[in-house]
Order: C-alpha cells, then structure tokens, then sequence
C-alpha cells in the first residue's frame, strides 16, 4: 500500500442502503482515492436484525457506481451470488497490503481472527471486520484492528469506518468525528 493513498476502511453493511449511502457521504468528505471494504456487503445474515432500508439492489448499484476504487474481501455472508452481481471482486478470504516497513493483512475475520492469526512479522497488523466492534489492539507479535461495523454496530459503538492516511488509522463516525488513532510509532490514541 503506498503511504500517499488516502483509504476508508469499512465493513458490514450487511444490505443497508440508508448506511452505505452515510458511508459513501463520508468516502467523499474525506477525499480518499481507494475504498477497502472487509465483506459481508449485501446480506444481513441470520443472526441479525435486518438494517435500516434494507435493500441489496440499491447497496449494490451504489457499490457498483464506484466499483474501481473498491478492493473487498470475502465476508461469512458472500455468496457467489454477490459476486454475479457486484462489478467487482468480492470472493477473495483476504488481501495482503504493504504499508511502509509493515504488512497489513486485510480480512474479514472470520476464518483469521486473533484466535487464529495468519502467519505475521512482528509489528504487522491484522486489518479485520466482523466482530461489529472497532478494536485496535497490540497483541504478542502483531497489532489488530477493526474499524466496526458500518450499519449493525455492537457493544454500544457507533456507526463507523476508518481511514488510513500516511501510515495511520484515524477510527470515525459516519459524521466524520474521529475517537481513536493509531500511529506505529506512537501507538493508540483515545481521542
């Protein structure tokens, strides 16, 4: 990942077309070049409540409309056919960016989680949605993150995403208002 690429980082929007709308608002306020979306786009999955505006139609022409600034992994609620119908590829488990001097290995989090990392260097970070929860947490060897969820947010969290920009991730609302940083060489900030 070049450092001067500015990227929003989100995940779960399991369907909602009212939060992938929020989500887009945000993507242009920040004038980021590149979306990575961590899965589960479409589908609300059986263990949630459908989202506000459910509707996988409009979430994937949303999508769609922007489909060659998005790099997606695969959620545990892609199904091939999302992938009939998303304008770009949403099948792979994770993809593997190159943030100065680290590896940042982007996944859902379902399959490789902090229970069950992929092999890491120390220092790399563990990029992952699903749990709906934004983490950032230094662990023996790597550094997770979690941007939460962008429609289905738990543990009292908020609707949110983050933004990578010059070597670090900044945690926001969809209104834009950032509560936590965090910077390789400075580490984890509560804002």
């Amino acid at each position: 990942m070049n450092e001067e690429i500015k990227w929003v980082i989100a995940s779960d929007i399991h369907g909602s077309a009212y939060y992938c709308r929020k989500l887009l608002e945000a993507y242009g306020r920040e004038g980021a070049q590149r979306l990575l979306l961590l899965g589960d786009l479409l589908y609300h999955g059986p263990r949630n409540d459908l989202p506000e505006e459910y509707s996988p139609k409009a979430v994937t022409e949303m999508l769609n409309g922007i489909k060659n600034d998005i790099l997606c992994v695969r959620g545990n609620c892609e199904a091939e056919v999302d992938q009939m119908v998303l304008e770009f590829p949403v099948m792979a488990d994770y993809a593997l960016l190159a943030c100065g001097k680290r590896l940042i290995f982007a996944t859902h989090g379902h399959i490789h989680n902090c229970g069950d990392p992929p092999p890491l260097h120390r220092g790399d970070i563990l990029l992952h949605g699903h749990t709906h929860i934004p983490a950032c947490e230094e662990h023996d060897g790597f550094i997770y993150c979690n941007p939460g969820s962008v429609s289905l947010p738990k543990n009292g969290s908020e609707h949110g995403y983050m933004v990578l920009e010059n070597g670090t991730f900044y945690w926001k609302t969809l209104s834009g208002d950032c509560y936590m940083e965090y910077c390789p060489e400075k580490g984890i900030s509560v804002i």
